[in-house]
């Protein structure tokens, strides 16, 4: 997808972080097009169904959609409480399985069309204290690069990327949900610190991916960094991990 002017694009989890920036990075990129606003609960798949019929007959089919809707929870696993690790997967991954099934029959309408889903440096890498957060990612990576080999043999038109961005200077830590014995302001305090890359830096990062074409798009030098370290030291990697969060006693 070389140009989105004219193009009608939708974008879960519009309504800050980079999904904001992304809607903004479109507008622009489209010569101040319309925009609509919908609210909707990414994890009730009716909701999600009825949403993308809407856009049909509001916008016309879509053309791009970025399933980018997230939530973050903070909690040892003994910690993590079946509702939050229910309520996470219902945003993080089945949001983006709802988007998908839902716009896939209007993207593959079109001749030139392209879908994203957003997974995380987190859906590389294992940490402590992130196993829901780290399932659902994981879980986005897994479909999405199954979703794209299977429109492959298909021959499809819809593209398809994913999409892992680093340390993002977003609300998403502030908002977080966090276990009973963690410090929710020092938590977000640590992510701050490793937040280097903007939400509209992001933004433009990802678009610059759809319009090359991307399979596999990294946000920020985090992630194309320590995307190297599964690759380089297999399982090993994760006593670099260890070692790092007992250093800042996390």
């Amino acid at each position: 997808m070389k140009t989105f002017h004219g193009r009608v694009c939708v974008v879960t989890g519009a309504g800050s972080g980079i999904g904001r920036s992304l809607a903004a990075a479109l507008e622009d990129a489209a010569h101040g097009a319309k925009v609509n606003g919908y609210v909707v609960d990414v994890a009730d798949r009716d909701a999600v169904f009825a949403h993308a019929d809407q856009v049909a007959a509001d916008l016309g089919p879509a053309e791009l959609v970025v399933n980018n809707a997230g939530v973050a929870l903070s909690a040892s696993l003994a910690e993590t409480t079946y509702d939050n690790f229910d309520w996470l997967m219902g945003i993080n991954f089945w949001g983006v399985v709802h988007g998908t099934q839902a716009f896939l029959p209007q993207l593959s309408a079109g001749s030139d069309t392209h879908l994203v889903n957003i997974s995380s440096l987190f859906g590389l890498l294992g940490m402590p204290k992130q196993a829901a957060y780290r399932s659902a990612k994981f879980a986005v990576r897994g479909f999405t690069e199954s979703v794209r080999q299977e429109l492959k043999l298909q021959r499809s038109p819809v593209a398809v990327s994913c999409v892992h961005p680093g340390g993002i200077k977003t609300a998403i830590a502030r908002n977080a949900r966090v276990g009973a014995s963690e410090d929710a302001t020092r938590t977000a305090g640590l992510f701050d610190k490793v937040a280097f890359t903007s939400a509209d830096s992001a933004a433009a990062t990802i678009l610059r991916g759809v319009r090359r074409g991307r399979g596999r798009i990294l946000v920020g030098l985090d992630a194309k960094a320590l995307d190297l370290l599964p690759r380089a030291l297999g399982s090993g990697y994760q006593m670099l991990n260890t070692a790092g969060v007992q250093h800042l006693d996390y």
